[in-house]
């Protein structure tokens, strides 16, 4: 803290006064931003969790919470955007920018201000979302799996029984609990005829959900045949079984979400996927987490130009460019993951193809209005 501040005590006058409009049009530009992917998005899917899964408010609420790293780090870029312009464009209305460029300040050095504060954002944003967003990600899909582990057990009930169908008629698993305190269960049985061949019986004094499966211990495993005879025994201290919700499946999915980008490439060199479209989507997700912090410098080189508005033009046009921008942004790269995914381009090339076509779109904007006579 005391390092910025002596860094900004050592910036200009010019500098302080466009730094100060920015950051406070930035921060409520975040807010509005990441207020939309909420209303649009997020809670939506807190709706469908609550409806469909029966997951408690309490703590679908949380799972929000710990998914807010990941929506400002898309936010971020937007904010920075809606800054750059909405700064610009009102001092270009003022004809503070006339005045300015009449007494010998050129755009560059009125652009380097914001260019600093886009590649500070852009760092801010990368060390979020590898420090922070894979832990909260992680911790979300754990806490979704185990609250809809525990959905199915009573509290304080005695002698009850749960059953799990197959294609909505055929019994699959029948559970019967002796009683039930603390999520745990106590004198579990279960019949598990998910086998055509075989049924498995399995006798535990304890058992319960987590986020591995369903956990039991102290008990036996009886398999028998169709034919009523009895082919295997074996006892356990403690055993972790993958049936019923299939906990482990659901949490292994998009796994490439909970790593950073080192310990993401590490993964992909050591693990091979089976599915050649999940090792494209992972292989994105790895370029993304480098593209998508650089989007907020990108998104200031483009915000500048477009943001300085003619002399003959009376009216402020900055709400309305950042979002021709942001829709064609995001435009390009739903059309690039795409393609990504689908092995028509490479996957560096999908991750970057959206910054790419902006630092163009923006560098040719940027140079006609710092370097020609207008």
């Amino acid at each position: 803290m005391e390092r910025i501040k002596k860094l900004y005590s050592k910036l200009g006058a010019l500098d302080k006064y466009i730094l100060k409009q920015i950051i406070e049009i930035f921060i409520m530009g975040v807010v509005i931003f990441t207020s939309i992917v909420f209303a649009s998005d997020t809670f939506i899917t807190l709706i469908k969790q609550i409806s469909m899964y029966g997951i408690p408010f309490h703590i679908a609420l949380m799972i929000i919470v710990l998914n807010l790293p990941s929506v400002i780090v898309m936010t971020i870029p937007m904010g920075t955007l809606f800054a750059t312009v909405m700064t610009l464009n009102r001092l270009s209305l003022a004809s503070e920018l006339t005045v300015m460029r009449a007494c010998g300040v050129s755009i560059n050095r009125i652009a380097k201000p914001i260019f600093i504060f886009g590649i500070i954002m852009a760092l801010i944003s990368f060390i979020i979302n590898e420090t922070i967003v894979p832990v909260t990600t992680q911790q979300s899909k754990t806490l979704a799996l185990w609250s809809l582990g525990q959905k199915n057990i009573p509290e304080d009930k005695t002698n009850f029984t749960f059953k799990e169908l197959q294609d909505g008629r055929l019994l699959k698993r029948l559970f019967y609990v002796q009683h039930c305190k603390d999520n745990t269960l106590y004198n579990v049985t279960v019949l598990d005829m998910s086998n055509k061949d075989t049924i498995q019986i399995i006798q535990s004094k304890l058992g319960g959900a987590s986020p591995k499966g369903w956990e039991f211990s102290k008990g036996a495993v009886y398999t028998i045949s169709s034919a009523e005879s009895v082919l295997n025994t074996s006892w356990f201290g403690e055993t972790v079984i993958d049936f019923g919700l299939n906990l482990k499946d659901e949490i292994s999915k998009d796994e490439a979400q909970q790593y950073n980008f080192i310990a993401l490439m590490k993964y992909l060199e050591k693990n091979k996927y089976d599915d050649a479209k999940e090792l494209a989507k992972a292989k994105i997700q790895l370029y993304d987490k480098l593209a998508l912090p650089i989007t907020t410098f990108v998104f200031v080189l483009i915000g500048v130009p477009l943001a300085i508005t003619p002399p003959r033009v009376r009216y402020n046009r900055g709400f309305l460019f950042c979002i021709l921008i942001i829709f064609v942004y995001y435009l390009i790269r739903a059309l690039s993951i795409s393609f990504g995914e689908s092995q028509a381009i490479p996957a560096a090339l999908a991750a970057w193809t959206p910054n790419i076509v902006i630092t163009i779109w923006g560098a040719i904007m940027y140079y006609k209005k710092a370097y020609t006579i207008e």
